[in-house]
């Protein structure tokens, strides 16, 4: 057929006019438009372009035209993102292929469940305790000897119980620094007979925050650890390289026992790889989160190796960038002792994490044989290479990788990763260049519809985000965050729906009055081509960037480009619509059931950390942002459906009603955030601290002396649920800050003042700990470079802060912890957190202070120190366990004694 050459802006006149004086013309017979295939559509603009449209799109007042029907339309992509969705959750709960356990050479489950209870029976472990340094060490050493009596002839078995004392900063948590005393490492080597001259090393701590028995963090863990020793121990085949088996003792003292074993310890020098073992949650899948540095070798050996792989890179590039407020023995490893290894985690359930519900009965079997079998697969991988002995050589570029449905890991150098993806971003660039700079003749008006179309895109999904905040905020003000936290489908009733309507009623205005003489199909493939052109500039922005994590949209732009190729161009006769939103689903399965693979992670992450995220960042807007983002992603290549169908009413209803009965629920106050459910309980966290404050002046005069208990809710929501239950907990109480003293004058126990600035005061009688802390001022000495060199020596229970901050005129130039340069923490002060084991000597350090200014009537620094008993008699106080027990079942409160005194020099 010869079409006609007159220009499109003639053709556009005509077709208003035709529209206005006439009847709609019908499509002509000797070709229908094309509704992936501009070529017809925006050559011809067919008789589509001239019907009328009703309100909404709709097709009232016309001939019915070939679009879509709505609802089956609608029906057909909630199916499709449903079904996806059972077969994500589907593959998260396959755990491990059943086999015959107790095999030789295979990892028992039921044994390693055995350590568990074992260790967990011991109660909380928290550093310096002696549930921690002999309750557990001694349990620990008497596996160790059964495992060591009943191994193979072939290998030979030393252990070591370190002690270590040191110190090193950090940047974790805005800043400070670590300083530990005798803490408590058991340490196992498992060699070949004949020695090795390298080593692996696998890692795992026994430790517990206070009041929380650690199954999942991080006994769970140890018990692994203990079973792959024995299995290891007991095979028949000889190993090439030491295996190293740290149990550590002091990981939730922020890192201390691996800062202590990789620094100071004889066999640290052997290692040339290492395997974290960590938690971030409560059984299910062991996610690896963390790989290298560089070092690709590591990925492939997971690969090669592990039986169950669920990793990814992206996972990385999340944790590794801050957003998460977490660290792990990873960090030490690579920092201070330069080695490359692998970090995984369990991430499911983290609204228990670091809780009294984190017992061994809720961890499945299927999880620890799962755990198990990897773990063991990946060091006997590791213990067998030729690569482990000279790592250093193979430490070139980064890795993209990731499983596909926990089935199997994909991994490629990222080298050959950017190739990959320019290569995509060529096809994309010749196939939109072929359309849009076609002679004029041709395709005069295709690059303005592209660009309108690309503009009303970006007004949608920007109008979206703007929406779902402003919702958000009004949750806020009402006070009624967190209401998704126990009932995460609110969120997406409330947030994704009033994201998607935003978007579809955009584009409803602009098909209804902006393209008004254009063809839906044609329309359909413009915004087909925005959506490919989006994703293809996400991948030019993050392949350029040099992150791994650009193979995904390189997935959303190379499968919806050969989906876009191959299904069938014509769907206009009522018969093969059903075929086309088939085929063209069906090419899209890829990159929706892997966008919701990651999307069950991002939220299986960040939900409950978003109930421990402090006082000062709004849980609904952070959620409110994530939805709106994935709402973003997901109806991408879904947008051109809005123009197919012939109507989105219907659609754009259903949604508002949703959004707005959620809305007014949720302000109602109808969805409790927590629960005290046993079996998935959600609880709020509490932190409860009985303490005496005691305030010197320059003198050394008692200028202020208190005592209370001091609250810290660790969510947005404060104390507003907890006040019914407990009326003398209200703002009368609400704390505040000592301007003159470090840190607000509280005795924080970690630098996270900044995200915890609500917090109150309950008036409360003295403490009077039995082994109360000493603090003193050794000497006082002028330095030759004229400063100011101040010693103290301090003594008190197993967890001391120390705070610092200098006077106007005066800087804070070098001390004796860490490296020596003083790390500050967020806003300006100095933190140090210090713990010991259970026999420490006086702690003595030095701090050097520059004086500016000579006349200094204040005094040159303010130094304070909080001493913490997070175990024995003197953790306890009757006021502090009769408040406790106040707290409704759905809390968490987590409480101890401490003492505060200030000094000003």
């Amino acid at each position: 057929m010869e079409w006609s050459s007159e220009s499109a802006a003639v053709r556009r006149h005509r077709g208003g006019a035709e529209r206005r004086e006439g009847p709609p013309a019908q499509p002509r017979p000797e070709r229908e438009a094309s509704a992936l295939e501009p070529s017809a559509a925006a050559d011809g603009r067919d008789g589509g372009r001239t019907r009328k449209r009703s309100p909404g799109g709709g097709s009232g007042g016309r001939v019915a035209g070939p679009g879509l029907p709505e609802a089956r339309t609608a029906l057909a992509l909630a199916l499709y993102l449903l079904a996806l969705w059972a077969l994500v959750r589907l593959s998260l709960r396959q755990l491990v292929w059943r086999g015959t356990p107790g095999l030789p050479g295979e990892f028992d489950a039921g044994r390693a469940r055995d350590y568990l209870e074992h260790i967990t029976s011991i109660g909380p472990r928290t550093t310096g305790s002696p549930e921690n340094e002999i309750l557990t060490v001694h349990y620990l050493l008497e596996q160790i000897k059964l495992i060591e009596v009943q191994s193979s002839s072939l290998h030979k078995i030393s252990v070591d119980v370190q002690r270590p004392t040191g110190s090193f900063s950090i940047d974790f948590l805005g800043g400070f620094t670590s300083y530990y005393d005798n803490i408590t490492n058991v340490v196992v080597k498992l060699e070949p007979r004949d020695g090795a001259q390298h080593a692996v090393l696998a890692n795992c701590h026994f430790d517990s925050v206070a009041n929380s028995p650690g199954a999942s963090d991080d006994a769970v863990s140890c018990s692994v650890m203990l079973e792959v020793l024995r299995v290891l121990s007991t095979s028949s085949v000889a190993l090439h390289h030491a295996v190293v088996f740290l149990f550590n003792g002091a990981e939730e003292n922020v890192l201390q026992a691996s800062h202590g074993f990789i620094t100071q310890h004889p066999w640290a020098s052997l290692i040339r790889a290492f395997i974290n073992l960590e938690a971030a949650g409560v059984g299910g899948k062991e996610l690896v989160f963390q790989t290298g540095p560089e070092n690709p070798w590591l990925v492939q050996a997971y690969v090669s190796a592990a039986k169950h792989p669920f990793a990814s890179v992206v996972a990385q590039e999340v944790f590794q960038s801050g957003i998460i407020p977490s660290d792990t023995d990873f960090r030490i490893y690579r920092d201070f002792g330069n080695i490359p290894g692998i970090d995984l985690a369990f991430i499911e359930n983290g609204y228990i994490y670091h809780t009294k519900y984190d017992t061994a009965d809720r961890i499945l079997t299927d999880s620890i044989q799962r755990a198990g079998d990897n773990i063991l697969a990946v060091l006997k991988y590791l213990a067998t290479s030729d690569m482990l002995a000279s790592s250093s050589e193979y430490r070139h570029g980064n890795m993209v990788f990731f499983d596909v449905l926990g089935l199997f890991v994909i991994a490629y150098p990222s080298r050959v990763g950017a190739i990959i993806n320019y290569m995509i971003i060529m096809a994309v660039v010749l196939y939109l260049g072929k359309k849009l700079f076609q002679p004029k003749h041709k395709n005069s008006n295709y690059m303005k519809d592209f660009l309108c179309g690309l503009g009303i895109t970006l007004i949608s999904w920007f109008t979206s985000l703007v929406t779902v905040l402003i919702v958000a905020v009004l949750v806020s003000l009402t006070g009624q965050s967190l209401s998704w936290y126990n009932h995460f489908y609110v969120s997406v009733c409330l947030y994704g729906t009033a994201a998607i309507l935003k978007i579809i009623f955009i584009h409803t205005l602009a098909k209804r009055f902006y393209y008004v003489n254009l063809s839906d199909q044609y329309l359909g493939e413009v915004f087909f081509d925005v959506s490919l052109f989006v994703h293809c500039a996400f991948l030019i922005t993050l392949t350029y960037q040099g992150f791994c994590s650009a193979f995904i949209s390189a997935v959303w732009v190379v499968f919806p480009l050969l989906t876009k190729l191959f299904v069938p161009k014509d769907f206009k006769q009522h018969g093969t619509q059903g075929k086309f939103i088939a085929l063209y689903l069906l090419g899209m399965f890829i990159p929706y059931v892997y966008a919701l693979y990651l999307i069950w992670a991002v939220f299986e992450m960040f939900t409950p950390i978003l109930g421990r995220s402090g006082s000062e960042i709004p849980p609904d807007v952070v959620l409110a942002s994530i939805l709106a983002g994935c709402t973003m992603v997901l109806s991408s290549y879904f947008i051109n459906f809005i123009y197919l169908t012939r109507s989105t009413k219907k659609i754009m209803l259903t949604l508002s009603v949703v959004c707005t009965v959620t809305f007014l629920l949720v302000c109602s106050g109808t969805f409790f955030p927590y629960s005290s459910d046993p079996a998935n309980p959600k609880p709020k966290r509490v932190f409860l601290q009985h303490m005496t404050r005691t305030f010197h002046n320059l003198e050394g005069n008692v200028v202020k002396r208190d005592s209370g208990i001091w609250i810290n809710g660790f969510d947005y929501t404060g104390m507003s649920h907890i006040t019914p239950h407990i009326p003398e907990i209200n703002d009368t109480v609400r704390a505040h800050c000592e301007e003159n003293a470090p840190l607000c004058g509280f005795p924080w126990y970690l630098p996270v003042h900044f995200l915890i600035r609500k917090n109150w005061y309950l008036p409360a009688p003295e403490v009077s700990p039995r082994n109360p802390p000493h603090f003193r001022l050794i000497s006082k000495e002028q330095t030759p470079w004229d400063s100011i060199k101040l010693t103290f020596e301090a003594t008190g229970p197993s967890h001391m802060s120390f705070y610092v901050r200098t006077h106007k005129g005066s800087t804070l130039s070098q001390w004796s912890l860490g490296n020596g340069t003083p790390v500050t923490s967020k806003g300006g002060d100095y933190f140090v957190f210090y713990s010991h084991g259970l026999q420490a000597s006086a702690w003595q350090f030095w701090i050097e202070v520059q004086q500016v200014s000579e006349e200094q009537p204040e005094g040159m620094v303010t130094v304070a120190i909080a001493a913490h008993y997070l175990s024995g008699d003197d953790k306890r106080s009757s006021q502090l366990d009769a408040l406790s027990k106040k707290f409704p079942d759905w809390t968490f409160p987590s409480s101890w004694v401490c003492t505060y005194n200030l000094f000003v020099f």
